[in-house]
């Protein structure tokens, strides 16, 4: 990830979305939204950073928000522009403290899944991140 000096104008368009990648007994935990984005359906937990708040507490706060895990953001994976959404993106590592997933977040989520690697491009047909396919490869079976 380089580094990029901030403008006024680019540190509101730079704060983004922070998604958190959960892996679990051998699975990531992937949640549907009920209004996709382009071609978008299943994603990573995940939404708006905040103010105050750096892309690992983002991350966590909405991953409980959306799916009542509470999560621990560990490590930042990397960041980029989203091909699909345009969207600035931080890809944050979570570890899972506590809870059992559920849509949490009805309004805004229809389901969530935990997938195996194997299962992933049926998700997500598209591909993920490098840095995120890489942990992936080396963390699930």
């Amino acid at each position: 990830m380089s580094e990029q000096p901030v403008t006024e104008q680019s540190a509101t368009e730079q704060q983004g979305v922070a998604v958190a990648v959960v892996v679990s007994n051998g699975k990531v935990l992937l949640v549907r939204r009920r209004v996709t984005e382009g071609e978008l359906s299943w994603q990573f937990p995940g939404g708006g950073i905040e103010d105050d708040e750096s892309p690992a507490e983002a991350a966590a706060r909405e991953t409980y928000e959306e799916t009542g895990l509470d999560v621990d953001g560990i490590l930042l994976l990397g960041a980029r522009v989203h091909p699909v959404t345009g969207r600035h993106v931080s890809y944050v590592v979570c570890a899972l403290i506590s809870g059992d997933a559920y849509a949490a977040d009805d309004e805004e989520l229809s389901e969530v899944a935990w997938v195996t690697r194997a299962e992933l491009p049926a998700y997500v047909p598209h591909g993920l991140f490098a840095p995120v396919q890489r942990y992936l490869d080396e963390h699930l079976p």
